[in-house]
């Protein structure tokens, strides 16, 4: 399920840099976070879509080591991107 562009537009302001700047470790996981909340959603109404299920873990992995990449890295911009993804570490 990909995300409409204004939505990520809107992430990419949000989190990053400047407008162009979508490789950044905040970005690329806040739409990762983005991502798995519509995928979640989707499954909660269609429990049998195993492709789906499997996409998600595939992101739910992929969101898991950038944030560790992320902590190692730098732990302060770390700890207030879960704060504002709501994410609990």
């Amino acid at each position: 399920m990909a995300l409409e562009k204004n939505v990520k537009a809107d992430l990419v302001k949000q989190f990053g840099k400047d407008v162009k700047d979508t490789g950044s470790v905040q970005v690329q996981v806040a739409i990762l976070t983005k991502r798995i909340q519509a995928l979640t959603a989707h499954l909660k109404a269609n429990d049998k879509d195993h492709v789906a299920r499997r996409s998600l873990l595939i992101l739910v992995g992929q969101r898991k080591s950038l944030l560790s990449y992320l902590e190692k890295n730098n732990r302060d911009a770390y700890i207030k991107l879960i704060q504002e993804l709501g994410l609990r570490k």
